[in-house]
């Protein structure tokens, strides 16, 4: 007789529940990976598509596209189409709806947070889309006029297809051109046309930027900076010598025969559109024209403070940096016959080179160290047929797989030696823009984040931090005036850093009051008054230029302010465990964010680990 082991009821039910248990935990780590693959497989559906769609932007994004699952794109630009608004609209409601459908709390930290940007940029993207002639893709300010013919010289050559990729894309320029004129005339059209005056100056720069004599005598930039590329191609024997000739001909061809006839394609274009009825105005004289500034302002700033907020903060700083300004010159009058004459005419520290690095041995106590090794930055001069469009100085954002070289430009004409050159190199390389784009991206990578959030976009982040360090940088040239025995010009560039905050605060504030409140220029001119500003032309050009470029100023000094608010946030949470290396980490890991997900992350990690 065989014996048959004895379970108990009690032994059964045990069991069952232990089944149930163990089927329970196998379900929830399913759903948890479903939900993981899914975001995964997302994101990387996102990115590849939005790189393949923009052939210019995914060259600056990536180095080496194959390397992310790229093998097989046509170059392209992205052409405006009058179906393009309602392609796109469809394509961002499906992604929502894709992102809609994952649980954040089954994903990793690290994907829950960029889940949680994605769906509020993509949030406030569709809000944006639904005003569909509100920008100004060709605005005097830095539009794609003066920008593209920028992108090309810096295309960078790392190989014959990149070579042939750029030929390309300057093959479709025309094409390019022609469908940002489209857009401004379906603006008009619609009855939302660009002033005669901004259309003048777009066609000013049209005319000046690209010309036929440059190009016949073979000096034009696009011609020089083409030339330059190739002999490295050459000297790495990745062309060869026939190759090479032949690429250039082809260029002179296409900017010849291709660039030259859209420019002026354009700009008489743009001469038919010019109606001097159309007057200089803010957004709000638009219809929706201030709910669109509302959503514009999220976009552009990263802050999700109201219009109303945010002038009340400004007025508060506003306030506090005038009195500032005030309590240094009562204290050292002699300040004010400083100010008459060239006080950093003996600035200690000349040259691009030196300042960096002099920035860089400064700034490693409160800031982390770039992971990854040697870092180059090369400083070039903007050239002299782009020097009065463009900016006093621009990094050009190094691509997230290739950050060894970095390149700033700086603005000869606008940006003079001493200590504004030396502010200028903190904002654009060291702890500016460069230095937080070379360690987001090598951290990127190095923590096997996803590419995704390359196609995130955060003004106030950035330019924000970039103002933030400035800053800092006018208090290290205090320090090396100050070691130098020019103490007068220390207390100097403390005043010129008060003053530098006064300004960008007052134009941020005027933005909010021309484009939110109204606010016409006769307004801005009696505004302008009380504080001793009462030069016509000077009011005029400010007015203008805070019209052509909405949201400019508040991307970079609320972003500041913005930062600051974030930096007490984090003194009260952490006590005297806060250092400003340990808040700089927890900034800069964070990675590009809006102001309101950073603001969540840092109270929920109240345990942020010390450095």
């Amino acid at each position: 007789m065989k014996n048959h082991t004895h379970i108990s009821a009690k032994q059964m039910l045990f069991g069952l529940l232990f089944l149930l248990a163990f089927l329970g935990a196998i379900l929830l780590l399913f759903t948890y990976r479903h939900d993981e693959k899914r975001f995964a497989s997302l994101t990387a559906e996102l990115f590849v598509n939005e790189m393949k769609s923009n052939t210019l932007s995914m060259h600056y994004t990536l180095a080496n596209p194959e390397d992310f699952g790229i093998y097989d794109y046509e170059p392209t630009l992205p052409l405006y189409r009058p179906e393009s608004a309602l392609q796109d609209h469809a394509g961002m409601e499906n992604a929502l709806a894709a992102l809609h459908s994952l649980h954040p709390d089954k994903l990793s930290d690290t994907d829950a947070y960029l889940w949680r940007l994605l769906t509020r940029s993509l949030e406030n993207s569709l809000s944006l889309s639904s005003y569909a002639y509100y920008s100004d893709p060709l605005s005097p300010v830095s539009g794609t006029q003066s920008q593209l013919p920028i992108l090309l010289a810096e295309y960078t050559f790392r190989s014959k297809r990149d070579v042939e990729d750029y030929l390309a894309l300057l093959d479709q320029t025309d094409a390019y051109l022609s469908s940002l004129l489209l857009y401004e005339q379906e603006k008009a059209a619609a009855g939302l046309g660009s002033p005669a005056s901004f259309l003048k100056e777009t066609r000013g720069q049209c005319d000046a930027i690209i010309t036929g004599n440059a190009l016949e005598e073979g000096t034009h930039f696009l011609q020089t900076t083409f030339r330059e590329r190739l002999e490295g191609l050459l000297k790495t024997d990745l062309i060869t010598r026939e190759e090479a000739d032949g690429y250039l001909a082809q260029n002179d061809r296409l900017l010849k025969t291709v660039l030259l006839p859209a420019y002026t394609a354009l700009g008489d274009g743009l001469l038919l559109l010019e109606d001097e009825s159309v007057r200089p105005a803010g957004l709000a004289s638009l219809p929706d024209g201030k709910a669109y500034y509302r959503q514009l302002l999220i976009s552009q700033t990263g802050s999700y403070r109201t219009p109303e907020e945010i002038q009340d903060l400004l007025m508060a700083d506003f306030t506090e940096e005038y009195d500032a300004i005030r309590t240094i010159l009562s204290k050292n009058p002699v300040l004010l016959e400083a100010l008459g004459s060239n006080p950093y005419a003996d600035f200690p520290c000349r040259g691009a080179s030196r300042m960096l690095f002099d920035l860089q041995e400064r700034m490693k106590e409160d800031f982390p160290p770039i992971p990854g090794g040697t870092v180059s930055a090369a400083v070039k001069a903007v050239s002299e047929s782009l020097e009065e469009y463009c900016a006093p100085a621009f990094y050009l954002t190094a691509p997230l797989d290739d950050t060894a070289s970095n390149s700033i430009y700086i603005n000869r004409l606008k940006t003079p030696d001493g200590l504004e050159l030396y502010t200028t190199l903190a904002h654009e390389g060291y702890p500016g823009h460069l230095y937080q784009t070379v360690y987001h991206n090598r951290t990127l990578l190095t923590l096997g984040g996803r590419p995704a959030r390359e196609l995130l976009w955060y003004g106030g982040y950035q330019e924000g931090w970039a103002l933030y360090v400035e800053f800092i940088a006018y208090d290290y040239a205090a320090l090396l005036l100050q070691e130098d025995g020019q103490e007068t010009a220390a207390l100097l560039a403390q005043l010129e850093s008060r003053n530098r905050r006064l300004q960008l605060c007052l134009y941020s504030l005027m933005d909010v009051l021309i484009h939110y409140e109204g606010a016409g220029c006769s307004q801005i001119a009696k505004m302008l008054e009380g504080f001793g500003i009462t030069d016509t032309q000077s009011i005029s050009d400010m007015y203008n230029y805070i019209i052509q470029s909405p949201c400019n100023y508040p991307k970079y000094y609320l972003g500041y302010l913005e930062i600051l608010s974030l930096q007490e946030r984090a003194k009260e949470l952490w006590g005297d465990e806060y250092t400003d290396y340990r808040f700089h980490c927890f900034y800069l890991d964070s990675g590009p964010s809006d102001f309101l997900s950073l603001q969540e992350r840092l109270e929920a990690l109240q345990a942020f680990p010390v450095p």
